[in-house]
């Protein structure tokens, strides 16, 4: 037998070696394993586990112990006070993303009636927190991949949000009759001889979600270049980027005659994201 308070405190001492935050990570995975919260765990860690609880707990923290992420083992993951539904099927959503979030609102007022492009959704994650901030808005969420829609579906649907509508194809390709005031995305933008790729829980994640050509370029190029044409008069354009393509990101923006380019710093100081806006009727 085990109380809570022990088995938390040797799973963090054996998660210790391989990962950062082993306490938190270890709590995430016991409340998942006794279907309870966290909250639940700190009030009641006296109390005893049973032999099938432990042994739960136990397989979960091997799998963790092994890098499995434990978002894919729980299939969840919080973003922007949303729960979400994660598979290996989609990117993790991750908190720095929701600076790109923030920069996006700024740029869409409460009270008018927006279309907002969100290319390459993943889990929704973007899309969703927009929609839960600008319900008067109308958010488009594009993937290539029918699994990760799957997924972005199922979260639009828990979430009930019907200001989101999704769509299958090539970044803009399937809204090509459609206008947006404001289009964001993160995009694929590691090189592919990143050695990051093979740390932490990159490995598990989907390469083509993470990968681009041209030193991580490939992608963004083709969305700053193509967004020009279904902007509005002054649409904004915002995309997240790897924490040293600032740069070249801002560069891309201007040879493509965006004004108001701007570079943003997420909370640990690390750029982030690339703003910038269109405008079609002085071309």
């Amino acid at each position: 037998m085990s109380s809570i308070r022990n088995a938390l405190n040797h799973a963090a001492i054996t998660l210790a070696t391989r990962h950062k935050g082993a306490m938190l990570e270890s709590e995430v995975l016991l409340a998942y394993a006794l279907e309870k919260s966290r909250t639940w765990l700190h009030t009641w860690p006296e109390r005893e586990l049973t032999k099938a609880q432990l042994a739960r707990f136990n397989a979960l923290v091997e799998r963790r112990l092994q890098g499995e992420p434990s978002a894919y083992i729980t299939g969840e993951r919080e973003f922007w006070s949303l729960s979400l539904e994660v598979t290996p099927d989609t990117l993790i959503p991750r908190p720095d993303t929701e600076l790109l979030v923030e920069l996006a609102l700024e740029h869409i007022p409460r009270d008018e009636v927006f279309n907002i492009a969100d290319l390459g959704t993943g889990t929704g994650a973007i899309a969703l927190a927009i929609a839960t901030e600008r319900p008067r808005s109308h958010i488009f969420a594009v993937d290539y991949s029918a699994d990760a829609l799957a997924v972005a579906e199922r979260n639009r649907t828990r979430h009930g949000l019907d200001n989101v509508t999704l769509r299958r194809g090539d970044w803009l390709t399937p809204l090509n009759e459609l206008t947006f005031q404001v289009i964001v995305s993160n995009p694929p933008y590691i090189r592919e001889d990143d050695s990051h790729l093979n740390q932490g829980d990159l490995p598990f994640e989907p390469r083509r979600a993470l990968v681009a050509a041209d030193n991580g370029l490939e992608d963004i190029r083709k969305i700053v270049a193509d967004s020009r044409a279904q902007l509005a008069p002054n649409g904004s354009l915002l995309i997240e980027h790897g924490f040293d393509q600032a740069a070249a990101v801002t560069q891309l923006f201007k040879e493509h005659d965006y004004t108001n380019v701007t570079a943003h710093r997420d909370l640990s100081g690390q750029p982030r994201v690339v703003s910038g806006q269109y405008n079609s009727q002085i071309k």
